[in-house]
Formats: structure tokens, sequence, C-alpha cells
């Protein structure tokens, strides 16, 4: 697990105004290590239903579930082989599709199958932390248009009604985004939804898990 900063005054109110504003059922912007993302309660109805509008995504095409560590993601999916080994590379620009288990809420994996994420921005764990462990989340932009990068873009798209900005002398983005967003995996087959910063981890371990090494 990655180091967490001991946030300012400043971020602390941030993050509470962050929660005020998911508890009341609305959409919060925040940073990743790739880009920024909106975020919404994953047991708040309207709230997601309002984000795959925003988004402009069919409700049957899930979007992430993003989690605080490794063992929140797990306890949402059917055990695989694959994923035990894949889930090594968490927290990180990862997103693996798999079989949901049967409770899981359909609003979290429609047709079954969840996309699990999780994070290493501080600031994106810290608001998990603060939101109870899980968000529904996906890239800040409607689809088929370039997510955003920075806290200026994000405000500027006017999808989410608070953006939760790092604050360092005063401006954004104290920790920058990667601008790549994260390789998608789909399990159990381990067929590659889409490239990104960790194709090759993924590939080495899916090998060796194939080997038995």
């Amino acid at each position: 697990m990655p180091e967490f900063p001991t946030f300012s005054s400043q971020h602390a109110a941030a993050l509470d105004r962050a929660w005020t504003v998911l508890e009341g059922g609305g959409v919060v912007a925040y940073p990743s290590e790739t880009v920024w993302g909106l975020a919404v309660l994953p047991d708040h109805a309207v709230a997601v239903q309002r984000l795959y509008e925003i988004k402009g995504r069919a409700a049957h095409r899930p979007v992430q579930v993003s989690c605080q560590d490794a063992r929140a993601a797990l306890e949402l999916a059917r055990p695989d082989a694959a994923l035990t080994a894949l889930s090594v590379l968490w927290p990180g620009p990862l997103t693996l599709v798999t079989p949901a288990l049967p409770e899981t809420s359909p609003m979290l994996a429609p047709g079954g199958l969840v996309g699990l994420r999780v994070p290493s921005h501080p600031l994106a764990l810290a608001l998990l932390r603060r939101s109870g462990g899980r968000l529904l989340t996906t890239s800040c932009n409607r689809s088929g248009q370039p997510p955003a990068l920075t806290a200026a873009e994000a405000s500027g798209m006017e999808l989410a009604d608070f953006v939760l900005s790092d604050f360092s002398d005063g401006g954004a983005d104290e920790l920058p985004v990667g601008g790549q967003a994260s390789t998608v995996i789909q399990l159990p087959q381990g067929t590659v939804l889409r490239s990104g910063p960790l194709d090759g981890a993924v590939a080495a371990l899916l090998a060796r898990l194939q080997t038995g090494g």
C-alpha cells in the first residue's frame, strides 16, 4: 500500500464537502493516478442513474467500482485464480472486469460483471475511505470525448457538483494525473479490453499463472 500523506485542513474540508455532496446524491470529480474521474455512492440509485446519463453510457455497460483496497474489491467478485494473481498490482492503474458474486448489487454489476479498480492516488483513496470504501466511478468526460487531466478541465466540463482538488501553493494538481487510462482486463479469459500502463505486468503475471511458476 502507498504511504498516505497527512492532509491539510484545506484537504480535510474539501473531503468533508465531497462526502456531503455524495451523501446527497451528487456527483464528485476527483483526481486519480490516471485521469480525472467522476464518483457517486453505489447505493444511491438516483445518483447512479445520473452518472450514466452524464456519461452518455448504456445502462448494461458497467462502470468501475473503485475500492479502498484489494480486499474491498475481491469481496464483490467470484473467486478466480487470475483475479487473485492480478490483484497484487493494486493499488494501481488496473481495472479488472470479472464475474460478480450473486449477492453483489446489480447497480455495481449489471449483467453479472463488475469492473474493479483500486486507485493509488492518495486523495482518491482518502475519498474512498471517507465514503465507506467503495464508489461507483468513471472517467471525467462524456463518452467519446477526452477525459479531464486537470482540476480546471474537470471544472470546465461542468459534469460534477463538486471538484475535489489537491491544493498546492493556492493551485490544483499537487499530484498530477498520469494522463493514460488504466489497463482493463476481462477475466477469467485475461483478454485486454483496453491497453494501459500495466499491460506488461499483467501479461507477465498471467504467463506465470499458466506455467505454474
